[in-house]
């Protein structure tokens, strides 16, 4: 009983914006009309600074591990974990708390790859910071990090349905930071 809940629950904590309540309680601009209108930590950063941004990265990344923690403590099979973790995923894209218009999801995204396993997180936290602080281009550093996700849950847990869960979060990364893709392409990327 209790685990038919878990994936309608996963997908409310996904659609709390982060971005929008820390910019309410800290007096800042609302993230959706301002800097980039994204909802997220990257934007937070640029129109409230790093203290804002480190706080709505941290809600934003709580929110895709916690539902899929509690998945995980009730003993979900690998299926219902990975429904669990692409709920939370997708709440944070589509918020029916804030008509359906959510960030690109790269921050809840780690959440749910630490609470998959520690082991692609952390591969997929570790290769954005590298690629961040060679570049210092953030959505080059998310896209990357993305496309090796499904890669790294294939080699650390031989999983298929977490690596295709993984793949599906990638799909849908690539798609939301499509904007960003083309200023790459043509070197206009902040």
């Amino acid at each position: 009983m209790i685990l038919g809940f878990l994936i309608p629950f996963a997908y409310l904590i996904g659609s709390i914006s982060s971005a929008i309540i820390v910019c309410q309680i800290m007096g800042l601009p609302n993230p959706r009309e301002q800097g980039s209108g994204n909802p997220g930590a990257t934007n937070v950063m640029r129109i409230g600074g790093k203290k804002a941004a480190a706080i709505t990265f941290f809600g934003d990344f709580l929110k895709g591990l916690l539902p899929v923690l509690v998945a995980k403590f009730i003993g979900a099979p690998s299926i219902l974990l990975a429904l669990v973790g692409i709920a939370a995923f997708i709440g944070h894209l589509y918020p029916v708390f804030f008509g359906f218009k959510g960030g690109k999801g790269v921050a809840t995204s780690a959440g749910v790859l630490l609470g998959f396993d520690v082991l692609i997180g952390g591969a997929f936290m570790l290769t954005w910071l590298s690629i961040y602080k060679l570049g210092k281009i953030s959505s080059l550093a998310a896209l990357t990090a993305s496309t090796l996700a499904p890669v790294y849950a294939w080699f650390l847990t031989e999983d298929v349905v977490l690596t295709f869960a993984t793949l599906i979060m990638t799909g849908f990364l690539l798609w939301r930071h499509e904007s960003n893709i083309r200023r790459l392409l043509a070197r206009e990327e902040r």
